[in-house]
């Protein structure tokens, strides 16, 4: 298919739109928006338009600030803030991003500003049929004696296929031939693992060697096919090979089990004696390349712990061990292992803070929010569950989210600067396993100063005693006031007034200084006169 087809293919990708919208602190919402688009599109490639999606006005995107906050694959997607377009920046592909048949989601974190609103946005990444089934070899050699009865099988090489779901491997087919015929068997999993039947007796003297073809193809449109040789070499006799006690085993290891730890110990058995009849194991050659790095086989059969066991990487080991006697020729019958890792409490919780402002004026109102909080722990099951909390006696607290282990911290009392001025909240994520483990982390949130203190004199009232016959503009007192707001709110001007607020009838003979609270007798003042005035009979 030409690259104009196969994006007109795509062209018809479907948008999904789950909006789960909560009241959040006053106006401010948080909403769910989510879309899936093909792995292996093009730099700049169109998701779609968000910002219409969630109903915002692009107009106002800039002065809003709307972005993508956070998260680990934020780098994959930008938004345009002045259309409101999402778009892809990196290339994407799934295969890297992914395991094997697992959804691909990614999630996204979106933040607009002036009310604040968050917004997640979930990527489903599709997968498309971009790899072909491959064989870690490609030729194998398969000795098979002559006196080998129809009916008996050999387990084929895997192929393996990055892609998932029906791009997977589908099927295998053998190239025409009357001595063999290909089966599909079980393998503990969901896929099944190729083995090669024998229809009909092998006869050496007639032909020496066979030349077989195995093609694994994938379900994708079109499909994608990987093939390997296989080159049948007929021997004589030692017509009895090993048997395990059974085809599957089944085993469960605790993570973080010790170097030396023993798996399990195989049992074959060979009716043969001699040297037809002495076993040894070996990994099949197609096993993952981790087994090996995490497991060893001795040629008695016992599997051990060589390496670090990690259940947060891998949870599941699938192994092939073939068991060998040492006949001329030697026959060989093979076994599947299937090792479980289970999870212990090795991995404490992660605590991420996004702040949404350095400071917090002190006349916020309750329920402001302050930062986000999210919450990750790479332990599964009653080991990944986390309880969250802040520090005692400070006016915050945390509230849950509609999606689990996210948080805001929002303010729940009034503040007042005046009496404390920054608070240092101590954020404590502990996960419930046993024993459990737990992540600190300290946000600083200073308090911004707002004008809600008057002035304030030292002494009031105040009572001032002045000899009379005082020169003109001499300076007879001086006042001084405070306020406990700062900068521009505490700054202070003085001035006489009457206690209605009208101007005092003394300002003809008092004057103080604005700036510095110093009072000036204007005149020379009079006892006996200022005594008539005011206290005299009838006054």
């Amino acid at each position: 298919m030409d690259a104009g087809k196969q994006r007109r293919r795509w062209e018809y990708w479907w948008i999904s739109l789950c909006f789960f919208l909560l009241p959040c602190f006053g106006q401010r919402v948080s909403a769910q928006i989510r879309y899936t688009i093909p792995e292996e599109v093009k730099e700049g490639y169109v998701v779609g338009n968000i910002a219409k999606d969630l109903g915002l006005d692009v107009s106002t995107l800039v002065d809003r600030r709307f972005r993508i906050v956070s998260g680990s694959n934020e780098g994959l997607f930008q938004v345009n803030q002045n259309n409101g377009i999402l778009y892809v920046e990196q290339h994407i592909d799934r295969e890297a991003l992914c395991v094997e048949n697992v959804a691909c989601l990614i999630s996204l974190k979106t933040v607009v500003e002036n009310p604040l609103e968050i917004h997640y946005v979930e990527m489903e990444v599709t997968d498309v049929n971009d790899h072909a089934p491959n064989f870690a070899y490609k030729d194998v050699v398969l000795e098979i004696a002559e006196s080998t009865l129809p009916g008996e099988d050999f387990q084929l090489q895997e192929a393996k296929d990055p892609d998932s779901g029906i791009n997977s491997v589908r099927f295998y087919k053998l190239s025409q031939t009357e001595y063999f015929e290909l089966e599909l068997r079980e393998n503990g999993g969901e896929k099944k693992v190729p083995v090669l039947k024998l229809r009909k007796l092998l006869d050496r003297e007639h032909q020496v060697t066979h030349s077989l073809i195995l093609t694994a193809v994938d379900g994708g449109n079109p499909p994608r096919s990987g093939s390997i040789i296989i080159n049948v070499t007929v021997l004589d006799d030692n017509d009895n090979r090993p048997k395990f006690s059974q085809e599957f085993y089944s085993v469960t290891l605790q993570e973080n089990a010790p170097v030396g730890t023993l798996v399990i110990k195989l049992n074959a058995t060979d009716l043969d004696e001699g040297q037809n009849g002495e076993i040894v194991y070996a990994f099949l050659k197609n096993i993952e390349k981790h087994v090996y790095d995490t497991f060893d086989l001795d040629k008695t059969g016992e599997i051990r712990v060589k390496g670090d066991l990690d259940f947060e990487k891998n949870n599941v080991y699938r192994v092939g061990v073939m068991a060998s006697d040492k006949g001329q020729p030697p026959k060989t019958s093979n076994c599947r292992i299937i090792i479980k890792v289970t999870d212990e409490n090795d991995n404490g919780p992660e605590i991420e803070v996004t702040s949404l402002s350095d400071v917090v004026p002190e006349d916020s109102k309750p329920g402001t929010v302050i930062s986000l909080v999210s919450i990750t722990d790479k332990d599964s099951g009653v080991n990944g569950k986390v309880v969250c909390k802040i520090s005692d006696n400070v006016p915050f607290e945390l509230k849950s989210s509609f999606k689990e282990n996210m948080y805001s911290l929002v303010t729940n009392a009034k503040l007042d600067r005046e009496a404390v001025s920054q608070y240092d909240v101590t954020i404590t994520a502990r996960d419930t396993g046993q024993p459990p483990l737990s992540s600190v982390k300290t946000l600083k949130v200073q308090i911004s100063d707002v004008n809600d203190n008057a002035p304030e004199f030292l002494h009031n009232p105040l009572e001032l005693y002045l000899m009379e016959n005082n020169p003109p503009g001499a300076s007879i007192y001086s006042v001084s006031a405070f306020d406990k707001d700062l900068n521009e709110n505490a700054a202070i001007t003085y001035q006489i007034i009457r206690e209605d607020g009208a101007k005092s009838h003394m300002s003809s003979f008092l004057n103080v200084n604005s700036d510095n609270g110093h009072i000036n007798a204007l005149k020379s003042f009079d006892f006996e006169t200022v005594y008539r005035l005011y206290y005299s009979p009838g006054q």
